[in-house]
């Protein structure tokens, strides 16, 4: 898989961005789709979640998609497999956020060429908790 071409600085800035739509967040406490939002609410960020099995996650109201959204997102936080994002990807240019983030181990050329494309930065296969962590929470 390619490597993220972001700096330090670049991801930085783009943790400063506060209002995050997470796509398959889930209601299992043990997987990361779950304890990374849970992280992010904790530390600042106002997490949206996008999941039409259910109807709330982490005490906030669930979305079937994205474009359902009725606020302001800067970031799209994505936990679906590679093979499966570019759907998401494309009902996310529709609310046009600042960046669309492709949690650790996705990547898909054409989603990313697709929000791209649309003036979208695209993060892909990088944690965002791990990367807060790293660079921001470090102290």
């Amino acid at each position: 898989m390619e490597t993220d071409p972001h700096t330090d600085d670049q991801i930085k800035e783009i943790l400063s961005y506060k209002n995050v739509a997470v796509i398959g967040i889930s209601k299992n406490e043990s997987k990361a789709a779950h304890y990374v939002p849970k992280y992010l609410s904790e530390n600042g960020f106002q997490i949206t979640p996008v999941n039409p099995t259910t109807d709330e996650i982490l005490g906030k109201k669930c979305y079937s998609n994205v474009s359902e959204i009725n606020t302001s997102i800067d970031i799209v936080d994505i936990f679906r497999p590679s093979d499966e994002v570019l759907p998401f990807v494309k009902d996310a240019i529709k609310i046009k956020p600042k960046v669309i983030w492709l949690q650790l181990g996705i990547h898909n050329s054409e989603a990313e060429k697709l929000a791209k494309d649309a003036g979208i930065d695209v993060v892909f296969n990088k944690c965002m908790l791990a990367e807060h962590q790293r660079l921001v929470n470090n102290d």
